[in-house]
């Protein structure tokens, strides 16, 4: 007689430390701008968890890529971004997140972005996941300031 009580094969759900959900390949995102214009921000929020994203300047204009709101105090005052600068310069980051910004350095600025998406809803990262040291905040003498 078999042991209803004690189910041995149970279903496991995607989550954030969900180890297949970066093992497979990923649900493609696209998309993009034509036209940023200096100082602007774009904020791209995934429908999923991201497990890798890459950016692609389509322009000569200075292109910020950044993992916090500028409007944030430290973000670039710390340096907390990575700065394309030439046409089709690209950057590939393999990091799980929600969202990514990327803000323009001069007018007529334009980039592309693909992504991969696991299965993992984005409610499944709270907010200061994405924050802290590296992100927003600076390091001084090992304290954040």
């Amino acid at each position: 007689m078999a042991n209803t009580g004690n189910n041995r094969f149970q279903s496991y759900l995607p989550g954030i430390s969900n180890v297949g959900s970066y093992q497979v390949s990923g649900k493609p995102y696209i998309t993009g701008s034509a036209d940023i214009d200096n100082d602007v921000q774009h904020k791209i929020s995934f429908p999923q968890v991201a497990k890798s994203v890459t950016v692609i300047n389509k322009t000569a204009v200075d292109l910020r890529v950044h993992f916090a709101d500028k409007a944030e105090a430290k973000v670039f005052s710390g340096l907390h971004y990575i700065t394309l600068t030439e046409n089709r310069d690209s950057i590939t980051f393999n990091v799980k997140c929600k969202e990514i910004y990327i803000t323009a350095q001069g007018n007529n600025g334009a980039y592309e972005l693909v992504a991969e998406l696991t299965g993992i809803d984005t409610g499944e990262m709270n907010d200061s996941y994405m924050g802290g040291a590296g992100i927003n905040t600076l390091v001084v003498g090992g304290k954040e300031v």
